[in-house]
């Protein structure tokens, strides 16, 4: 991170997280005496942030020089955001590289629940962390043990109420934004009536689902949990187009090559509302494959505990592979992965994985967890209130751990009531921001 003085630091917020995280961030780091700025690029990024903001309605073409003309005349010294594949996201990140600006990019975390990755510079494919296992070694040597998994707690509905309440939004106001395109392939609407139709078949189909979960386990399967058709590391960071395509792909490999007497569990992401319906599909692709006996299609279950009883895992580049990594089970990655280095992950041909998986070795991915922990995780989540106040402390505690940069040193357990009480420094937010706009439940 580029090393600037406390009263030249200046935030910058783009996209976040959908709910009230970045807002909340944002006024804790400008009750610590620092300038907060941000850049609305939809309707529901005004929802997500009631304060004062620029509303960018441009469209791709004029977003450099938009916001190349925001750095330099705001001096802003640090870029927050939420996923750095985004199409604006990845613009930002290579204007601020030449204006020397710092980037903070949030994600889901590497390694879950109850943790969020917060990365210098990008994440997953843009990661800068090493991929060689001999470094990895030696950079482990100095650090730690990973850290106990904190308790998070998280609220599925909870999650979903402010994904509706930013998509609705965004599209009740895409008038005032009429150049925007969301990374997302899917029209916000079009997710809202696809959860619909998900609680209708959960309904229609919940005796098929049990029978198909006590069904998993009865012989040797690998399992291949899905991501998310509009999830933005499948088309960035892997060779498909779609999770379609990885499935088809995975599907015919295992077909071809598995051994007599395995089974593929294939699992759908617990957020997937597609009107498409997986199980049809596989259904349909499996006979085709003359393997309709072998692939058993699941919407639920515990994922952890179906690595851990696994042959092996294949997933495209999601983070729920280091689940079988930390269970010890072999895992194949198809496309780009953080986690993707030799000693940790199959290395070779789908073709022969099957056949002879490799196991982690238990020093290699030790040695990366530590890495790993010490430079791109914080604890915390967006899922209920405590989560997200365990994750504004991380944050915080991650912009600011350089004591120079932060004007009041924060103790254990003291809280950020009790540091702005001490602190008595200003800050730009407007008087309506204060921490009660925002009620988090």
């Amino acid at each position: 991170m580029k090393n600037v003085g406390i009263a030249k630091r200046r935030f910058l917020f783009l996209q976040g997280p959908q709910g009230p995280f970045f807002w909340l961030l944002a006024q804790e780091i400008g009750r610590l005496g620092y300038l907060v700025y941000r850049i609305n690029l939809n309707g529901g990024d005004q929802l997500d942030w009631p304060g004062k903001a620029a509303n960018y309605r441009g469209g791709q073409a004029g977003w450099n020089r938009y916001l190349d003309a925001f750095l330099r005349d705001n001096r802003i010294t640090d870029i927050l955001l939420f996923g750095d594949c985004r199409p604006l996201h990845q613009a930002a990140h290579g204007m601020a590289k030449l204006r020397g600006v710092n980037i903070h990019v949030f994600e889901e975390g590497y390694i879950r629940p109850h943790w969020m990755t917060m990365e210098p510079d990008g994440v997953n494919g843009h990661s800068s962390l090493p991929r060689d296992p001999e470094v990895l070694l030696k950079m482990a040597a100095q650090l730690p043990p990973p850290p106990r998994s904190p308790e998070i707690t998280a609220s599925f509905r909870r999650r979903m109420r402010d994904a509706l309440r930013y998509y609705l939004a965004a599209s009740l106001r895409r008038w005032q934004f009429p150049c925007f395109r969301s990374h997302r392939p899917d029209w916000p609407i079009a997710e809202v009536a696809g959860w619909a139709l998900k609680y209708a078949r959960q309904r229609l189909h919940r005796q098929r689902e049990a029978e198909a979960l006590a069904e998993v386990g009865k012989e040797p399967y690998f399992l291949f949990p899905l991501q998310l058709n509009s999830d933005y590391q499948i088309r960035a960071h892997s060779p498909f187009s779609s999770m379609y395509d990885a499935v088809l792909y995975v599907m015919e490999s295992f077909a071809r090559f598995a051994p007599d007497g395995t089974m593929l569990v294939i699992k759908e992401h617990p957020f997937d509302c597609q009107f498409r319906s997986w199980r049809r599909f596989l259904d349909r692709r499996a006979r085709w494959l003359g393997i309709a006996d072998r692939v058993l299609h699941v919407a639920g279950g515990d994922l952890t505990a179906m690595a851990r009883d696994s042959l092996g895992m294949v997933t495209v580049n999601s983070t729920s592979g280091t689940l079988g990594l930390s269970e010890g089970v072999p895992v194949f990655v198809l496309g780009n992965a953080i986690y993707d280095i030799p000693g940790i992950t199959h290395q070779g041909k789908l073709d022969d994985y099957w056949s002879a998986p490799q196991a982690p070795d238990p020093a290699v991915y030790d040695a990366f967890r530590r890495v790993l922990h010490a430079r791109c995780l914080i604890p915390g989540g967006v899922a209920s209130e405590s989560a997200v106040a365990t994750l504004i402390q991380s944050a915080l505690h991650r912009l600011f751990e350089d004591p120079a940069h932060i004007p009041v040193r924060m103790e254990p357990g003291q809280s950020l009531a009790a540091v702005h009480a001490a602190a008595e420094v200003s800050t730009n937010m407007p008087a309506s921001a204060s921490a009660g706009t925002w009620r988090i439940r």
